[in-house]
Parts: structure tokens; sequence; C-alpha cells
């Protein structure tokens, strides 16, 4: 079964609209684990612009303390402020993007061959025996991307599935999409490295994706299953999507 790890980028940049606590991000954490999610993702920014430190350290407290079975995924870019707020908060998963600070979301995954020295030198200082290591990968990646992922130490490639999702009114692209990203995901169990998926999935593609790419670990889904909150709710709009996962 495909883990759901939710982000919650979303809920903080509405908070963050005005100057006030709410929505709150602790808050929505604990409804969407009560509602089964199996983790928490966050992708904090120099600017602050939606997770502040604060909601690091909050959420961190609030998943060791009330939901220690749950994983807490904490992505970014690898600036020194980002290795040092990992090195303090310890979450059981890193996932490093190779995002510009100026960038809106992440939209492009590593050049695996190209960044693989300062990759390699990373992974290194992050890797724990309790913590996993993933970077953000581009769905064309195919096994040479993945030969070169895999050669810097780290434990997963989390594929970028933004493209796929960006395709929703376009069932000739959305396949040809899905084909990439199942050559991407095989070439890296066939040498070991574990695969998540995240970017722009929703309740409508998600079916096609788990078909066309089996053995997903995780998933970590922020702007579709938020948007399908405002709807129906966080903790059904989490149910459904454990649903379709599983």
């Amino acid at each position: 079964m495909t883990l759901l790890s939710v982000n919650l980028n979303a809920v903080a940049q509405l908070r963050n609209r005005r100057d006030l606590p709410w929505p709150s991000v602790t808050g929505i954490a604990r409804v969407v684990l009560e509602a089964g999610a199996s983790g928490i993702t966050v992708h904090p920014r120099p600017d602050e612009r939606h997770i502040r430190r604060t909601d690091v350290f909050a959420l961190s407290e609030l998943l060791g303390a009330e939901y220690p079975q749950a994983e807490f995924n904490i992505e970014g870019y690898p600036s020194e402020d980002f290795l040092d707020l990992i090195e303090q908060v310890n979450p059981q998963q890193v996932t490093l993007v190779p995002d510009d600070p100026a960038q809106a979301t992440s939209d492009h995954g590593w050049d695996f061959a190209g960044k693989g020295n300062f990759l390699t030198s990373v992974v290194q200082r992050l890797k724990r025996p309790d913590r996993r290591i993933s970077l953000f990968c581009d769905p064309d990646a195919g096994p040479e991307g993945v030969a070169a992922a895999r050669a810097t130490g780290a434990d997963r490639i989390e594929l970028f599935t933004g493209p796929y999702g960006a395709c929703f009114d376009d069932p000739a692209e959305a396949g040809r999409q899905l084909a990439a990203l199942a050559v991407t995901c095989r070439a890296a169990q066939d040498v070991g490295v574990g695969v998540n998926a995240g970017h722009d999935l929703t309740l409508a593609n998600l079916p096609a994706f788990q078909k066309a790419v089996p053995g997903v670990a995780e998933v970590s889904i922020g702007h579709g299953i938020t948007a399908d909150a405002l709807l129906m709710g966080f903790a059904e709009a989490t149910r459904r999507y454990i649903d379709v996962l599983a």
C-alpha cells in the first residue's frame, strides 16, 4: 500500500494572509493524522511565506508527543540554514529539492550527474540509521539518472509528478508522462532505491498513476488535498485519498 503524507504548506500560506493563528497548522496535522494519514510533510522556505521555522518545531513536538508512529518529512534546498534546521529537528525523512528560494513551488528534479558530488556530501552529512534521505527526481530521469541518484547514497527518490498533474485535460500527454514515470520508478526499484512521488496528484489522477506506476512507497499531497478539504473537510479528504491509495 502506498502511504499518504499530507503537505501542510497551503494551510500555512492561508494562515499567513492575516496576522492570526488560524487555520492552525498543528491543528490540521492532528485532523489528518487522526483520519489515517501516515505522516506530515512541510517545505519551509527562507522567506517563510508559508511554513515557518516555528511551525517545524511545533509539528516535531506534536508528532513526538502524540503521534510517534507518524513520519515527519521535511523538504528543502540544502542550504546551511536548512541543514542546521534538520539537525535540530531530526525528522524521519529529508527530501532534498533543487529549488531557487524565489520559486513559487518545486518545478524540476536534480541534475544528478552535474550535482553528484554536492549531493553526495549532503547525503553523507544527513544520513542516520533513523533518518531517510530522498532526492527530488524528474519523471524522465530513467535508468541513467537513477544510477547517478543511487551513487549519492540516497535512500529514495521522489518522482516529480507535476508534469503529469498538469495534463489533466490532455489524456494522450498524460499517458506519455505516466510511461516516463513508470520507467524511472522501475529503474529505481531494480537497483534498490525506494520511490516516493508528489506534486499535483489528485483524487482524479491518482488511480491511473497507481496503476501505471506500481510500488510507490509514499505520496506527498498538499494542494490537491487542501482544495478537496474546502469542500469536504480535511478528515474526509484524507480518508478518500487513503482509499484511492489502498
